[in-house]
């Protein structure tokens, strides 16, 4: 975690990098046992644990955890507590996680009174930039009216800066800016999309970066985190691999992320996809075969898996 000069927080997740000592401190500086009054952050805590890597991101939800809680204490106490804006963007490629922090960030907000609903509302450029003048304005306002009480989620944000100054997506930057200032506490936006993209979106309107205080770098996954999540994914599906299977989809992962470039790789989401295809392709083998026992039902082996290249899009 690294603070700018411009009072953003860039926080990176996955990070391979780890401050055993640091580490060691930041454990025995948190209770084991918390009050019942902390149920919030510990139920958030057990969800979060479910997520391959994020240890940063675990970390951080901590710390705004416990900063807005020691604000409404000194607040009771009647001593200072200023609203600070949480209005965030996240970086990375797609498939890392991001909208599912989102969901998990706005969930935390609620149960601690920050948001009144707590809803996630997705969008993208489609959603915000109308077809004439005045047309997205209109557009972005709705959006915005939509997320009051929760997050506004714009994935792919920098396409917003796509096309020139004739461009609509301009006039749907400076809607968003204004209701960030006018309806700061009122809901959370967050912008999402690749770390080079967002860097340049950033420039586009001068007073874009000073509003979002939290920055989230969302790293690929290694293959063994990838191999984790395929795992957790099948299992929430009652499914397994065989030892060759899983062999098959570790080379296969290693050979992927070595072929295609950084921006190519949708992670969890390429992994998603070829477990889809070859549970399909495992139910037509045990239909031909004509083999229903438990086992097989069960275990995708290296013959059922498909693998396209389609699937890194």
């Amino acid at each position: 975690m690294r603070m700018k000069n411009n009072g953003q927080i860039s926080i990176v997740l996955n990070s391979q990098k780890r401050n055993p000592l640091r580490d060691s401190m930041i454990q025995e500086s948190i209770p084991q046992s918390m009050p019942q009054e902390h149920a919030a952050l510990k139920e958030i805590e057990e969800e979060l644990g479910t997520l391959i890597g994020m240890d940063e991101m675990k970390k951080m939800v901590k710390e705004i955890y416990a900063w807005i809680y020691v604000n409404k204490k000194r607040e009771m106490m009647g001593l200072k507590a200023g609203k600070q804006a949480l209005h965030m963007m996240f970086k990375g490629n797609p498939g890392t996680g991001k909208t599912t922090v989102a969901r998990i960030i706005g969930k935390l907000f609620l149960k601690m009174n920050v948001l009144s609903k707590g809803h996630l509302i997705e969008a993208e450029r489609a959603d915000l930039v109308g077809e004439y003048i005045g047309h997205t304005a209109q557009k972005t306002r709705d959006l915005v009216k939509k997320a009051l009480g929760g997050i506004l989620f714009v994935d792919e944000a920098y396409s917003l800066g796509r096309g020139g100054e004739k461009d609509f997506g301009k006039e749907a930057i400076d809607t968003l800016v204004k209701h960030m200032e006018d309806k700061q506490h009122e809901f959370i936006l967050i912008l999402a999309g690749y770390s080079k993209e967002m860097d340049h979106f950033l420039t586009l309107n001068p007073g874009l970066q000073s509003r979002f205080p939290l920055v989230f770098h969302f790293p690929d996954y290694s293959v063994d985190q990838l191999m984790d999540i395929s795992k957790l994914m099948l299992k929430e599906k009652e499914y397994m691999l065989s030892h060759d299977a899983e062999r098959k989809i570790r080379e296969h992962l290693h050979g992927v992320k070595n072929a295609v470039t950084a921006n190519a790789f949708s992670n969890g989401r390429y992994v998603r996809n070829i477990l889809e295809k070859s549970i399909r392709a495992h139910a037509m083998r045990l239909l031909m075969e004509n083999n229903y026992d438990r086992h097989e039902l069960m275990t995708l082996r290296s013959n059922d898996l498909v693998f396209t290249r389609k699937d890194s899009d």
